[in-house]
């Protein structure tokens, strides 16, 4: 390889061969470019190398590996390989120099090598030189000439031109014609560089020694080994005509735009002839030894006239060259050259090619991001094949230009998805040509979502009424927040912020659903305990890391009708007796007492009123319906009863409404002698109340249970005996009576202590002194004697019955 051949001065050459190579980096905004240059000659094997790119442009193997190094042409033949392990081009198809380049020199194509991350963009350019393997060739295998004995000496005639598809000391370098005594050879240069021959007479022909000849053109190129090619040469001699037709330019040049019709006239060439008559008459035409030149151009025999028959194109040949002779009838022909040049118009759109093209893009991306590389290309010349690109509508990307006809697509302002998820970025390549033509490309980018956004409640505070007295679980309210991220980064989740109510946490009543945001009580509410709960949710994204937002949830407790009213005055008490006094000299309005209750309850579930259920006399007393004041109604007389007993309901006004109720014990008496004597059996009244019918079936149910038990325990224990005395008359052991302590006998004669407790109750009048048994056992008596002169008396006493159990006990 021509980069390759002396490694050992790499280091002491490394200027000169920056220079001879082409090897430069650019550093253009995020971009690294370079370029490099190799030579290889065409028809290598698959597989040859090409050259270390690796190396020779500084990069680490390893960096061509992650980069994704890869190579991009644009074309549909890709002559090489990169092989990512090595570093190294290799040929990847058979490089033909002249299928690929022709006969232009020197013969190169070119190629991208980019890498990612960051983005790297290194142009290679790879020259293929030619190898000696075409020979020299004509289009036809022989040539005919029929030339009059008359001809004089000097006079030319053009011979095929050979077409060698190699260039450089391969091509065509010389021709030789065979061995003769009329003819010589005189070869041209044509301003191609191409190389022709005319055959020249030298010494007159003469018909009547040789009527033909028979003569033989070489052409032979400068390869190693050299190669040739032949074509035969036949003359006919006719007989005299003296003048040769000749032109009166040797050079024609003429134009013509590459899009002209066919038919189109060109040029018009002329050539005269001194004869006369029929040797004079002049007929031209095209030479046959230009390959298919005859097929694109032709000329009118009789006017000289050169038209265009076939389809022309700048961007493949820029210019002809047409070989025309003129002949007399005589077979005298003179020959001359038009050059015609293409001129281009711009008849080619530039050609986007995309290089490299990054989707999707980080919302984060900074501005000045590479998104993606693109190369422009228009195969026209001049203005018409100078290129400019833009962006159609405006977006947050911008283009410019790297190396020529090369563009990156940047981003020039912040992304954000949430505001535009996708974008359709449109490039436009113009080209300065008259007119001007473009081609759009249409790229569709997506933005990637980063967690830069964190979740937004529906509402500022959120509030919500339950009822107390509710169901463990039920539902309450539902919070909602969005997140206008997207995936994983708007997955919402609901916590329950750490607070404490009256030392409590909050987790302890309520609780929220982590996917659906929904409160549930956990547990039955108390308004009477707390009124309101006030705490924080908290909206927490999926996105790493996690953002949240807070909002604060209130939930107002209404109050039920759960409390009935309790009543605070009278007091009343299990065993003492209160009773209000009414002096019998009481006017009518007289208030007696006043009941005082109150509900724990709210709003009108609060609103308590009074009314008088029961009363002795309900003639005498009223309540009122919002104080609860006791009042008496008309005048006191000496028939009213010293003892009156009122019962007062109290009912708050909640639905259903809830009631208490107290009696009020009320003396009519001037004097508290009089009432002492009147409330002495006040104290069994107590006893008197609306539960006396269940505690009487619970003591029957419990004396039924005890009667059973026994039974069964006095006929198992029979049954016992019964067995143990039959075992005891069979056996011949001594039979030792036991007794339990404290009894005599074991056979029933004896007696079983008892233990009875009794109780006197004494007043200062003796009439109503009382005795009264209680059961078997221990029992401790409270007397309270209403009166202030009363006395109490806590009497227990133990009395063993031996006789009877039944025996009268006598209290003097």
């Amino acid at each position: 390889m021509d980069f390759d051949k002396d490694r050992t001065l790499r280091w002491r050459f490394c200027y000169r061969l920056l220079l001879q190579n082409g090897i430069f980096l650019l550093f253009l905004g995020h971009i690294v470019s370079g370029q490099i240059r190799y030579s290889v000659p065409e028809e290598m094997k698959k597989g040859s190398l090409i050259g270390n790119v690796a190396l020779d442009l500084g990069i680490d193997i390893q960096r061509l590996r992650s980069g994704r190094a890869r190579i991009v042409t644009g074309e549909n033949m890709q002559y090489c390989e990169l092989k990512t392990d090595k570093g190294i081009l290799v040929v990847n198809e058979r490089i033909d120099r002249e299928q690929l380049c022709g006969d232009e020199t020197p013969c190169s194509f070119s190629f991208e090598l980019i890498l990612e991350n960051p983005m790297e963009l290194h142009h290679v350019m790879v020259e293929v030189l030619d190898i000696n393997d075409h020979a020299p060739s004509f289009s036809q295998h022989g040539m005919i000439l029929t030339i009059g004995e008359s001809a004089a000496p000097g006079a030319r005639f053009v011979l095929p031109t050979a077409d060698d598809p190699d260039v450089g000391v391969n091509g065509l370098q010389d021709y030789h014609l065979s061995t003769n005594e009329n003819f010589i050879l005189k070869k041209h240069l044509s301003t191609d560089g191409k190389k022709y021959a005319e055959m020249v007479l030298e010494k007159p022909l003469d018909r009547e020694k040789h009527p033909s000849l028979a003569l033989k053109l070489i052409a032979v190129d400068g390869g190693t080994p050299q190669k040739s090619g032949t074509v035969n040469i036949d003359i006919t001699v006719l007989d005299a005509n003296d003048n040769a037709p000749v032109f009166n330019q040797s050079v024609y040049k003429a134009t013509i735009m590459e899009d002209a019709s066919v038919d189109t006239s060109i040029i018009t060439v002329n050539a005269t002839d001194a004869d006369s008559g029929s040797h004079g008459m002049i007929d031209y035409s095209i030479s046959k030894m230009q390959g298919n030149i005859e097929n694109i151009f032709k000329i009118n025999k009789t006017t000289g006239v050169i038209y265009l028959i076939g389809q022309i194109d700048y961007e493949k040949i820029r210019k002809y060259e047409i070989r025309i002779e003129a002949t007399d009838q005589g077979a005298l022909a003179d020959s001359s050259k038009v050059i015609v040049e293409v001129t281009d118009v711009n008849d080619n759109s530039p050609i986007i090619n995309v290089m490299s093209f990054t989707n999707p893009v980080s919302e984060d991306s900074p501005p000045g991001t590479t998104v993606g590389i693109i190369n422009v290309k228009d195969l026209d010349s001049g203005e018409n094949g100078q290129v400019s690109c833009t962006i159609q509508q405006n977006s947050p990307f911008k283009i410019k230009s790297t190396l020529r006809n090369y563009y990156t697509i940047v981003t020039e302002s912040v992304l954000d998805r949430e505001g535009v998820s996708e974008y359709n970025i449109t490039v436009i390549a113009k080209d300065a040509g008259i007119p001007t033509l473009s081609t759009k490309e249409t790229f569709t980018l997506k933005i990637s979502d980063i967690n830069d956004n964190a979740p937004v409640f529906s509402q500022g505070q959120y509030t919500a009424f339950i009822t107390e007295n509710n169901s463990p679980g039920v539902s309450i309210l539902a919070v909602r927040a969005r997140d206008s991220d997207e995936n994983q980064n708007a997955r919402v989740s609901y916590i329950l912020d750490v607070s404490y109510i009256g030392g409590s946490p909050i987790s302890e009543y309520v609780s929220v659903n982590a996917e659906s945001g929904v409160i549930h009580a956990v547990r039955s509410l108390d308004y009477e305990q707390i009124k309101q709960l006030i705490f924080v949710v908290r909206a927490q994204d999926g996105g790493s890391p996690p953002l949240s937002s807070n909002v604060t949830v209130k939930i107002m407790i209404q109050d039920q009708n759960d409390n009935a009213p309790q009543v605070l005055y009278p007091v009343q008490t299990g065993g003492s007796l209160v009773a209000e006094m009414v002096p019998r000299s009481a006017d009518v309005g007289y208030m007696v007492t006043k009941v005082v209750a109150v509900d724990v309850d709210s709003g009108q579930n609060a609103w308590l009123s009074y009314k008088l259920q029961k009363a002795t006399d309900r003639a005498l007393f009223e309540v009122g319906l919002q104080n609860g004041e006791v009042r008496t109604i008309r005048q006191v007389t000496d028939k009213d009863a010293v003892k009156q007993r009122l019962t007062v309901i109290v009912e708050d006004n909640g639905q259903p409404s809830r009631s208490a109720t107290v009696i009020v014990n009320v003396a009519v008496a001037d004097s508290f002698p009089e009432v002492l004597s009147e409330f002495t059996d006040f104290t069994h009244d107590k006893e008197y109340n609306e539960n006396l019918t269940f505690y009487l079936v619970l003591a029957l149910a419990v004396v039924s249970f005890l009667f059973i038990t026994c039974v069964v325990v006095i006929i198992s224990v029979k049954i016992y005996r019964w067995r143990q005395s039959r075992i005891l008359y069979h056996s011949n052991l001594p039979v030792i009576p036991y007794y339990p302590p404290r009894y005599s006998d074991t056979l029933g004669t004896g007696t079983l202590p008892h233990v009875y407790n009794y109780e006197v109750c004494r007043t200062t009048d003796s009439r109503k002194s009382d005795c009264k048994f209680g059961r078997a056992g221990s029992q401790n008596v409270l007397i309270m004697d209403p009166s202030s002169t009363g006395t109490m008396q806590r009497i227990q006493s133990e009395k063993s019955i031996l006789d009877e159990p039944d025996s009268p006990l006598e209290v003097s």
